[in-house]
């Protein structure tokens, strides 16, 4: 579901700063050759991670969700340097791709790029966050906030994306509650209600919620 009319749409990519040339190489491979392109940030969301990276400066970003690497490409761009940035994900067969980009950005000294299930590498991951940017399986969502919250400094900041999904946070716009959008609605809610942040909630592309820790 498109939230903004398609020629305001344009417009605005029109006045945002292009891609790198490896971005577009990203997102262009991931529409031709991998299942599920939607799922990668693009070309606007993109520079509004680059962007708030920049900004922040962190020294620590965790990442749950890489998918083909666009966003860790673009979170990456305010990284401090000698800082990390850690990026989970459980699909095997996108690593020799993913790990090709970052070695083409010459990320691959700052990216720690794990596999496997994000509930468990949390945990094990040594850091204190300033920013996480959560876009992975929305059932547990809440999970990974709640996991990430003490670990994120005061003044830091948790992303997450596909907040509005395709609109069935409204009742007007779905079938059925189905367990994905349930999930959203709870976890929406769930920082809503959470005095410990101030949050937005952005309709761009498919929603980002953003909480900065107080």
């Amino acid at each position: 579901m498109e939230f903004l009319d398609e020629e305001l749409q344009q417009y605005a990519e029109a006045h945002t700063s292009p891609e790198s040339a490896l971005l577009h190489k990203v997102n262009r491979q991931t529409h031709l050759s991998v299942l599920k392109p939607r799922m990668l940030s693009g070309h606007m969301q993109g520079r509004i991670l680059a962007m708030f990276s920049q900004m922040l400066q962190p020294r620590q970003i965790l990442e749950i969700g890489t998918y083909t690497g666009y966003s860790a490409l673009c979170l990456a761009e305010g990284l401090q340097a000698g800082g990390t940035l850690h990026t989970i994900d459980i699909n095997e067969e996108l690593e020799d791709r993913v790990r090709s980009y970052f070695e083409e950005a010459g990320l691959t000294a700052c990216i720690k790029y794990y596999l496997g299930n994000a509930l468990e590498i949390i945990p094990t991951i040594e850091a204190t966050f300033d920013l996480v940017f959560i876009d992975a399986d929305k059932i547990n969502y809440a999970r990974y906030y709640d996991l990430v919250l003490d670990r994120v400094r005061p003044g830091g900041y948790i992303i997450a994306d596909n907040v509005l999904w395709s609109g069935k946070v409204l009742a007007k716009y779905r079938k059925k509650l189905d367990e994905d959008t349930k999930a959203v609605l709870d976890f929406n809610q769930m920082v809503q209600d959470d005095a410990r942040v101030e949050n937005v909630l952005l309709p761009v592309r498919d929603g980002l919620l953003i909480a900065r820790k107080k």
